[in-house]
This record gives structure tokens, sequence and C-alpha cells, in this order.
């Protein structure tokens, strides 16, 4: 069960419109305490009601440092669908902005979603934001750089994503079987529209800073291929094209894998041959997609040591979480 603390609720009456928005709105951000959840708060403004919603675990930690006008509730470390769940249903306003805690709306950006949401028919059950991601000036970007600015292009994601409250209240909102950011707000968007809503983009704009997540991002990134399993589960075989989605990779890493499992396996029975056989299978394949990810960036020694590692461990670790996917959703248990 959530625990709300509440640090100041917003003062307008409850279901009335807020003068600064014109439409009764409640913006919410869930979070796990990144330091740039500062500058997302600060660029909202003083004008809707917002609630920010603490997914970090419980033991351990410090209160977060937020305005006292936000409305503060805590989710226990359920996983961002379950904040929002916990964030909308909170709230009594006829719409509900999800932004993340890693976005800062542009200037303007209330009165914008305003206009976005002013005319709007009773059949639209959902508005998406404009996303900007800035890259870098004066050199090609890197992998993570582009797989960041692709969001700018995605369809329906919760960076900043208004849904009725209707809506929201004929699907049950997010999914809390999917565990991470990713995935869920997808799933979402086709069950609102199989609801017999409609959704549509906005003018208000968005920006998406790029961060970094470390050397062993792209690795990390592969616990989606669990929620891929999921999508497939609940939405069918033809998921991806209804969310404007392309093939992935899974295929290939699949051969990668099991050519290296092979090569390990007939190397270890005594037979060479074929083994060195598979074995260059293998390296043909790992060096394959190092030079796709390699290719369009900057191509500096650190990118290329970067890619040359995660491309030899991707094709492996994406093959189990899919696997683990396939079985949690045959289970239906949580991720």
């Amino acid at each position: 069960m959530t625990t709300e603390m509440t640090q100041e609720t917003n003062t307008a009456p409850t279901g009335e419109p807020h003068q600064e928005t014109g439409q009764a709105v409640t913006v919410v951000v869930p979070t796990i305490g990144r330091p740039s959840l500062a500058a997302t708060l600060a660029a909202v403004g003083p004008g809707p009601e917002i609630v920010v919603v603490d997914d970090r675990p419980e033991e351990g930690r410090e209160p977060l440092p937020v305005p006292g006008r936000v409305r503060l509730l805590r989710s226990g470390g359920r996983g961002p669908a379950a904040a929002r769940n916990a964030g909308w249903r909170a709230a009594t306003t006829p719409w509900v902005v999800f932004l993340d805690d890693d976005v800062v709306p542009g200037p303007g950006w209330v009165r914008a979603l305003t206009d976005d949401l002013a005319r709007l028919p009773g059949n639209v059950g959902g508005s998406q934001g404009r996303l900007e991601v800035p890259l870098p000036p004066g050199r090609r970007p890197t992998d993570a750089e582009r797989n960041t600015a692709g969001l700018a292009d995605a369809d329906w994601i919760t960076a900043d994503m208004a849904y009725r409250r209707t809506a929201l209240e004929a699907t049950g909102g997010f999914d809390e079987r999917f565990p991470g950011a990713y995935r869920e707000d997808a799933d979402l968007a086709l069950r609102v529209e199989r609801a017999g809503f409609a959704l549509v983009k906005g003018e208000r704009l968005t920006r998406h800073p790029m961060r970094d997540d470390g050397f062993w991002s792209s690795v990390r990134f592969q616990r989606g291929n669990a929620s891929d399993a999921l999508m497939r589960r609940v939405h069918g075989r033809d998921w991806r094209a209804a969310i404007g989605g392309h093939g992935g990779r899974l295929k290939r890493h699949a051969l990668t894998t099991g050519m290296g499992l092979l090569a390990l396996t007939l190397a270890a029975g005594g037979g060479r041959r074929l083994a060195a056989a598979a074995g260059l299978a293998w390296l043909g394949l790992s060096a394959e997609f190092a030079w796709a990810r390699i290719a369009p960036g900057p191509r500096t020694p650190e990118e290329v040591a970067r890619m040359a590692v995660t491309s030899l461990v991707i094709p492996p670790v994406a093959c189990a979480h899919r696997i683990r996917g396939e079985v949690k959703a045959r289970t239906g248990r949580r991720s």
C-alpha cells in the first residue's frame, strides 16, 4: 500500500481550474531521487498542482528536497508504473500530465499545455508534448547519445504525456507488471486506444538533456527485453507495428549467443575444427554488431573500447532477459 507524506497541498480548490493553466490539471513526476528533479520542478513553475512520487526503497534514505508547494507521495520502490499510478490516483483533476524526473519543460510550458488541452474533444484521451533531445555540437553522437536522441521521435512516451482522467480510469492506469521505465507507457497507450480514446500530439516543448549513465549503460538497457516479452504476451505478435516501432536485434543476438555456446561445447568435447568454425562465426557476428555501433559514432578510443566490450556482453544478456521475461509473462508474476 502506498504511504503518503504531504508536504503542502496546492491551495487552489480541488477540481477547480488553476488561474495559470485554465484546464484543471495535475503534474505527476515519479522519481528515484535524481538531482535533475529540481530543474524539472523549477521549469514547471507555480501554476498547476504538482505531485512528486518518491519511488526509492523505504530503508535508509533522506527525505527528498522538494519545494513546499509540491505534494510528496511514496510508492516504496515498486517501479515507475506503480509510482505513476499512485500519483494520478491521488489527483482529482480532469487531466494528469506525466513528466519524467530528468526532463526540463520549455519556457511557457504551462501556457502551451493549456492550449494543447483546451479544445480537445471528449474522445481524445491523451496529448503528448514535443520532446527535444539536444545532441553535442562539433562531433558525431555516441551510441548512448543516439539511443537517447531516439526518444524525440517516440510515440506516447511519458517524458511529457497528458492523459484524461477518464481514460486512466477506463484502463486502470499503468500495468505494474512492467518493472522499469520501458514499454509501460507504450502498453498504456495501446490500451487507451483500445478503450476507444484517441491520442494526439500537442505543441508544448520539453527538453531531455543528455546524461552519462556509465560504461555499462547499454548492457543494463537489455533488461527491456523482458518487457518486450510481456508486450508480446499482452498485445500479440504485431505490437511493435502498433506502437510505430521496428524490429530489434534479438534474433541476431540469439544466433551470436548460440554460436558462442556451441564453440565452447564443441571445444570441451574435443571437436576442435567444428569449435573453431563456430568460434569464427561468433567472432564475425560480434564484430558486425560492434561496428554497427562504432561506425556512426565519434570513434574515439574510449567509445571504441566501450563498444567492443559491451558488444560481446550484450547478446547473451539480452537473451537471458528475454527468457526471464517470457517465463514471468506466462506465470503472470512481476519481473
